[in-house]
């Protein structure tokens, strides 16, 4: 192997080797006798198939045997890749210079070590690995005779299989921890094994991966800092109300509608990226809903619950609080789909309070949400339901699990190869963080949100929904929308988030960010990153859209502020939290976001 550093070769202390892979031996049989523990006193779910991947992958295998002819001719095809690399290795060992037959796609971050590239052993492991992926993948795609949320799913299992099996997954196989190995006697697979270890104790058996530092971070005291209040209070939500840094404001207040699959401080990490910061000193009073993290005990909210005691009640106490009635609304995500629900109710209702909306990466139609689709077959939606009716709601890592596996290779083998392999802790990431600091979701709701949004996309047709009585229709939404999509984004694509362009009936903005669902968002002016384009015409069709829209560079924070204060262009003096008709409660971030799943 090459030396990365240029330095002298280490020579390990072999006893010292010996002694760490000892100890490995030792810490690994445990692990193997506490997982035959746990199965032997009646737990399964090591074996059970809640994501039905069984049943497809045998329909695809017969579908295959039908057709040997097709499956023969890609075997051929995948030997003839293999000489093609036999020749490539051949050249490269002779000292001639020679072509890679494939290369990692842009963006893979596997395959970043020198030995990679500069090791002939480790070149052709890359390769051949590739070629197999590739391959494997290739095939499956191409079979014929299944249906297309089968083919999706087979599709999205078969890249995950891929992932799993990259020799960057092994520590055998991998350069940098043999490296590391060599180097630390062992020490990084000591090491590792601990880290192992304490992640399987945090999951109660289940490995639950760190991807951050969880002590680098306290929500209140290095994230979600911008001063505020918390001024209401009710079951299901608290309202902070931030404290202003101009003289004046928009007269209009701000209510910003989070997600409630995870916390509302994505938008308030720390002051440099925070956008609840950044609008405040915009001259914007900032009110945020910030979600109560659910248990047993709230089992039968329901999506209509989250309505009328979340933005509804918040329109009430920032009337109380301020004395205006009209605000302009912001919704992130599910926040988003619940805005424009309670925008369709309010509309019915001839309820005027919500002056404009604007949405953050948002679906209010669930045609095509990419890979998020193989998770709400009947099958797994019925798995989900028995599931949450024995607890009361979905358990958080379960999501979040859902989530890293549409970026498996950034969200989850790279921490395994940094935690368990290379024996590191994981760096401080504040947006990690966050992303760890995972919530329930309450099983009336969860289960309405799923069959009705993604199942049935039932939103998008105008009475497909009824929300307290009230059948929904988008289409007679009136209100001016500034609808954001990111490009790159794997949990709402944003060629479905432009479908909301055509749904509403005002005077509707898209623009594209840059970047995907979080960094697309959270992307402030100072880091001048990803750009943005936007395009004053709304085509039906999104690719004719992007296909004239204008490109511009860095954050789309500056276009955003503008289009909000030409909604309303009056200002007053600045509001202060507890100067209304509601009493402080507490500070900013206030408790509903100290719970923890």
């Amino acid at each position: 192997m090459s030396d990365q550093q240029g330095t002298e070769p280490h020579i390990p202390d072999f006893d010292k080797l010996a002694e760490n892979m000892s100890s490995v031996a030792e810490k690994s049989q445990r692990l193997i006798a506490d997982f035959m523990k746990r199965q032997a006193e009646g737990d399964s779910s090591a074996f059970d198939d809640p994501l039905n991947i069984g049943h497809t992958f045998l329909e695809l295998t017969q579908k295959m045997m039908a057709d040997p002819a097709k499956v023969v001719n890609a075997q051929m095809g995948l030997w003839q890749d293999y000489l093609k690399l036999w020749q490539h290795a051949a050249e490269k060992m002779s000292g001639a210079e020679s072509e890679p037959v494939v290369k990692p796609a842009a963006g893979d971050k596997r395959f970043r070590h020198d030995d990679w590239e500069e090791n002939q052993v480790f070149d052709f492991m890359k390769q051949s690995y590739l070629l197999t992926a590739d391959w494997m993948k290739r095939t499956v795609h191409d079979v014929d005779g299944l249906d297309e949320h089968t083919h999706q799913k087979i599709d999205f299992y078969t890249s995950q299989f891929a992932d799993a099996l990259s020799p960057t997954n092994f520590a055998a196989m991998n350069p940098q921890v043999l490296h590391a190995t060599v180097e630390s006697g062992g020490e990084n697979l000591v090491k590792g094994l601990d880290n192992l270890l304490r992640d399987l104790e945090k999951g109660g058996g289940k490995l639950a991966v760190s991807m951050t530092d969880q002590d680098a971070f306290d929500v209140g005291r290095n994230v979600a800092t911008t001063p505020g209040k918390v001024i209401y209070q009710n079951d299901l939500i608290q309202l902070l109300q931030y404290s202003p840094t101009t003289d004046e404001v928009n007269s209009r207040p701000l209510l910003i509608i989070p997600p409630w699959i995870n916390k509302f401080y994505v938008l308030d990490l720390q002051p440099k990226n925070s956008f609840i910061k950044w609008a405040v000193e915009q001259g914007q009073t900032v009110f945020v809903i910030s979600w109560v993290n659910p248990d047993e005990k709230l089992a039968t909210k329901s999506f209509e619950d989250y309505m009328l005691e979340g933005p509804l009640a918040a329109l009430d106490a920032i009337e109380a609080a301020t004395g205006i009635k009209e605000v302009n609304a912001i919704g992130y995500c599910i926040g988003g789909t619940l805005l424009a629900s309670t925008m369709a109710y309010m509309a019915e209702k001839k309820d005027k309070r919500m002056m404009s909306a604007t949405f953050f990466v948002a679906l209010v139609d669930f045609t095509e949400v990419g890979d998020l689709s193989v998770f709400v077959d009947e099958e797994q939606i019925e798995a989900i339901e028995k599931n949450m009716a024995e607890k009361g709601y979905l358990e958080g890592r379960e999501m979040s699990t859902t989530f890293n596996m549409l970026r498996s290779n950034d969200l989850i083998w790279s921490f395994v190869v940094n935690n368990y392999l290379l024996g590191k802790d994981p760096f401080p990431f504040d947006l990690l963080y966050w992303n760890s600091d995972a919530t329930r979701m309450p099983a009336t709701m969860h289960s309405f949100y799923l069959r009705n949004m993604y199942q049935k996309n039932r939103l998008s047709t105008p009475g497909g929904i009824t929300l307290d009585g009230v059948p929904i229709d988008l289409g007679k939404v009136t209100t001016p929308t500034y609808i954001l999509a990111s490009k790159e984004d794997h949990i709402s694509p944003w060629k479905s988030s432009y479908k909301g362009s055509q749904l509403y009936s005002g005077k509707n903005k898209f623009v594209l960010s840059g970047s995907g669902h979080i960094a697309g968002v959270v992307n402030p002016p100072a880091a001048n990153k990803y750009g943005y384009w936007t395009n004053a015409k709304l085509p039906e069709d999104a690719d004719e859209w992007f296909a004239g829209a204008k490109q511009h560079d860095g954050s789309w924070w500056p276009d955003w502020i503008k289009w909000i204060d030409g909604q309303n262009k009056k200002k007053v003096p600045a509001r202060t939290p507890g100067d209304g008709k509601l009493d402080v409660l507490e500070d900013a971030p206030g408790s509903f976001v100290q719970i923890k799943a």
